[in-house]
């Protein structure tokens, strides 16, 4: 059920209908009731494992609170993540590893064939299954106390607007919210519509559209070096748009029920830095990665070489969340170099510019410009299906600007310019006023017109036909 369908249309409605009448017990069962229905219209089956999860970890954090013996805290904190854990490895890396396996004891001459599963990847498995583990961390390390409440528990879990690809909420944000009695407002019911339509255009408009020009680039060669770029640069729009569309209407659909949804991007292309980068895009994932694996590692208190691995240990483990391919793992270590390029030559880097008289604005744009163009080298290496497709479309955009019909390449490069132009204004707009909802601080009448060409482009030129989202397959 996708939320540009006309099912999840009418599923919100009746939704809607039931939640803004019922009181606020009722409103938690039947929201619980509608995450499930929403979940299970993928595949039913997929119910079973976040059942698991959340039987699992409300009563392994009940556990952990009510003792005192640290030795039982530990035992229930341990199950909890073996839990979780063990099935997001069976279901999204098992295979991978037991091909990798078998690929490395053949080297040595032990030619096995390890078994496999044949198991269909779970919906929102990794999203869900990082969620609930900070619940039960959180608990362990005493910076929450958990909910009694089961019926509350399981709908913190399984929320349907934010449930199948984020953002990644914590219990200290979502869980009052859901146990407190909420009336949304006229001003979150504003907010809300604004985030969701503004979710739809970057999705139906910008995201369908760009894939149109992206995926073809991407399935065959031969590649050249003009057409490469084009199709990257497409692709790096396309997964803004189609993420942050999706991140939009969840919170769009948050706001109308009362519930405030942490946001995860703000003007990420506007990054002038990886650091920068990652406090600005999937934030959700970036802080939870953040302070339940950087921090807990030693963070930047163990001198400079202990930091470095920190560093890359934890963007490795960011690539690999996202799938079960060496192109993810390269992703990650590819993020993890930049960061670690940064920290050791950013300092140097800025005194020389200092030295030379570069002008702040000036330098400024230029490293946006700059890594801009180090990020759409990362989105090559994740959207190749293979290292072979990547090591080929790599050495491609080492090539001259040049493709075997410039005529194409001038229709790309206005396809690119029309669906990406807007984008690119909004971004410096929230850049510049650092707030993502920086369009309510204009005049209405030309809010208003803005709203219209917006819906506009939707009905003429978006994509129907229900195109999932990317972030679907982690």
């Amino acid at each position: 059920m996708l939320f540009h369908s006309i099912h999840f249309v009418i599923f919100f409605i009746i939704v809607y209908g039931l939640y803004r009448v019922l009181p606020h017990k009722g409103q938690n069962r039947m929201l619980l009731v509608a995450s499930y229905v929403f979940y299970g219209s993928w595949d039913w089956r997929f119910l079973s494992l976040i059942l698991i999860s959340t039987i699992v970890d409300y009563f392994c954090g009940l556990r952990i609170h009510d003792t005192d013996d640290h030795k039982i805290k530990k035992h229930f904190l341990r199950l909890s993540l073996v839990t979780n854990l063990g099935l997001l490895g069976v279901f999204k890396y098992f295979n991978f590893f037991a091909d990798n396996l078998s690929a490395l004891l053949g080297v040595f001459g032990l030619h096995t064939d390890l078994a496999v599963l044949n198991v269909i990847l779970p919906v929102g498995i990794s999203f869900y299954t990082f969620q609930t583990l900070s619940y039960t961390i959180d608990i362990y390390y005493g910076k929450l106390k958990p909910t009694r409440c089961f019926w509350d528990f399981a709908l913190f879990v399984a929320f349907f607007p934010q449930l199948v690809a984020g953002p990644i909420e914590r219990a200290s944000h979502l869980l009052p919210q859901i146990q407190n009695p909420r009336r949304p407002t006229l001003q979150q019911f504003y907010e809300g519509c604004y985030l969701f339509f503004w979710g739809l255009f970057l999705k139906m408009f910008v995201a369908d559209n760009l894939a149109r020009l992206a995926d073809p680039i991407f399935a065959k060669g031969p590649y050249e070096g003009g057409t490469v770029w084009i199709g990257v640069y497409a692709f790096a729009f396309q997964i803004f748009g189609d993420f942050a569309g999706y991140s939009n209407m969840a919170r769009g659909i948050g706001k109308l029920l009362g519930i405030e949804i942490m946001n995860n991007f703000l003007a990420p292309y506007m990054a002038a830095n990886p650091r920068d980068f990652w406090r600005r895009w999937h934030i959700s994932l970036s802080t939870w990665l953040r302070d339940y694996l950087y921090i807990p590692l030693g963070g930047n208190k163990g001198g400079d070489l202990l930091t470095l691995r920190n560093l890359m240990l934890t963007m490795l483990l960011g690539g690999l969340w996202h799938g079960a391919a060496w192109t993810f793992v390269i992703w990650g270590f590819y993020h993890g170099v930049l960061l670690i390029g940064h920290r050791l030559l950013g300092p140097w880097l800025e005194k020389a510019v200092r030295l030379e008289g570069v002008g702040q604005r000036v330098w400024k744009a230029a490293k946006i410009v700059l890594f801009f163009h180090l990020t759409c080298i990362g989105w090559l290496i994740f959207r190749a299906q293979s290292l072979t497709q990547l090591g080929a479309m790599a050495k491609a955009m080492l090539t001259p600007w040049a493709t075997s019909d410039p005529g194409l390449l001038t229709g790309r490069l206005w396809q690119l310019a029309l669906y990406t132009y807007i984008v690119v204004l909004m971004q410096i707009m929230q850049y510049l006023r650092d707030d993502e909802l920086v369009i309510f601080r204009i005049r209405i009448p030309v809010r208003a017109l803005i709203y219209v060409v917006l819906f506009y482009m939707i009905l003429v030129r978006g994509v129907t036909g229900g195109k999932e989202f990317i972030y679907f397959q982690f």
